[in-house]
Order: C-alpha cells, then structure tokens, then sequence
C-alpha cells in the first residue's frame, strides 16, 4: 500500500475530474483518505453516511483517476477492499465554480466538526504582480516544507490560496 516517490502531486485537468470534485461528499473521502486506505465500511462510520452512498461517491472519484484500489484484506471469511488517493495533494491550474464551492462546502464541514479551535482567516491586501508572486512562492513552500509527525497523529487540513480577486 505505499506510495511510489513523485504520486504525491495530481494535476487536475479533465472534465471527469472537475465533474467528480464538485460535490461536497467526494471531497469528504478525499479527506478521509488523507489518513490512510480505508474501506467503504470504515468511511461510512467515520463520515456517518451509509455505505451504498460511499460505494457509490468512491466508484465516481476511482472512474475519474482520483482514487484508487490499495488491496484486500481477509477478515472472517470474508473480503476487505481498500481504497487510497492517488496523490496527497491535487494541483486544480483552472478551477472550475462548482468544483471549489464542493471543496470549500466538505472544508466547513470539516471545520464545524473538529474538536479543537480552528484558525480561518480571510485578508484581502493590495500587492503588486511581483509582489503577489512572492508571497505565492512562500506560502507554497511552507506547505510543502511542513513534514508529518507521522501515525497516529491527527490529520489537520490546511487550505492555500491567493487570488486576484475581480475588478481590484
């Protein structure tokens, strides 16, 4: 089940991709992947949905090359299948509307379930090109700086973005 090293980017680019994206719970189990390969029982219980519709969402993001099988598993006579993510982390270039109202819909509900206090800060600052490109750099290199503790630790979720916003 581990990862090949340069698996841990994935450009989205395609319409199936975007279309899969685009919908809150998919994005959940991309969440709940993150941790680790699960199983559509294991997600069910962790996401609080029923299994069929886990099945259903996991067949979606596996059609679209954004999961992927991870291996079986016998368990009292009977089969487990795991799932993973095809990459820990996805490069969207042209982010479509529906596809980030997903992504930011599964990110609140992610934060109105955490246990703990949670940061989420909106500052909207006047830059310069070569300015906004620094700050851009910077904040893409802390994220990819930032090494795990490892197992057993908790998965904490980090949202990046700069944009420009329209008309300013």
């Amino acid at each position: 089940m581990s990862r090949q090293p340069g698996e841990d980017l994935q450009r989205i680019s395609t319409p199936l991709q975007h279309t899969a994206l685009a919908h809150p719970m998919r994005q959940r189990l991309l969440f709940a992947l993150s941790a680790r390969p699960s199983t559509i029982s294991r997600l069910a219980v962790q996401l609080g949905v029923n299994k069929g519709s886990v099945s259903h969402h996991l067949r979606v993001l596996c059609g679209a090359g954004l999961v992927q099988d991870a291996g079986t598993r016998r368990v009292r006579g009977g089969t487990e299948k795991y799932y993973r993510r095809t990459a820990e982390r996805l490069l969207v270039a042209e982010p479509q509307a529906e596809g980030t109202a997903a992504l930011l819909g599964a990110i609140a509900q992610e934060l109105d379930r955490s246990p703990v206090d949670h940061l989420l800060t909106v500052r909207h600052l006047r830059l310069g090109p070569a300015k906004a490109a620094r700050l851009a750099e910077a904040l893409a290199a802390l994220v990819d700086e930032t090494e795990e503790d490892g197992e057993g630790e908790p998965v904490h979720g980090l949202l990046v973005t700069l944009y420009q916003q329209a008309g300013g």
